[in-house]
């Protein structure tokens, strides 16, 4: 199997600085692997939410994670800044594949990065929707620019 190598930051089109909690430390001293998926929720919603295309609370249509993976390349531990990356590396009709990198204080490669991917889906039906317009523009910045 071919392990990825770390990404760097100008790889991601967005930041969001997460401040690490004692707690987020396991025994062996680092943040905990699941804490990670943490970091990836936040940074997409914070990102979704900022951009007005969700609203947590009322949204009709919401996003389920059917998807996810990530890489490990080195430990952050409290009282470390996270600074998580975003893109967006493939915009379906109703898909979104989110790629995270997660970064540790300034440091120039990624400690761990990966994905998730979201269906959007009626919440009172359950069932999967296109995604809306207003989102579809949101999130066009975050896909890769040609070069």
């Amino acid at each position: 199997m071919n392990r990825p190598s770390p990404e760097t930051r100008d790889r991601y089109p967005y930041f969001l600085a997460i401040a690490t909690r004692w707690t987020d430390n396991d025994v062996y001293g680092h943040v905990n692997n699941a804490v990670y998926y943490s970091y990836f929720d936040t940074v997409v919603n914070h990102y979704l939410v900022e951009r007005g295309a969700l609203d947590i609370a009322t949204s009709t249509v919401v996003g389920l994670v059917v998807d996810s993976a990530c890489q490990y390349f080195s430990p952050i531990a409290f009282p470390d800044t996270v600074y998580a990356g975003l893109r967006v590396g493939k915009l379906g009709r109703s898909s979104i594949r989110y790629e995270v990198g997660v970064f540790r204080n300034n440091e120039p490669q990624a400690s761990a990065q990966g994905h998730f991917v979201h269906v959007c889906v009626d919440r009172p039906s359950g069932r999967a929707v296109s995604i809306s317009l207003t989102l579809r523009a949101a999130l066009e910045p975050l896909l890769p620019q040609p070069r």
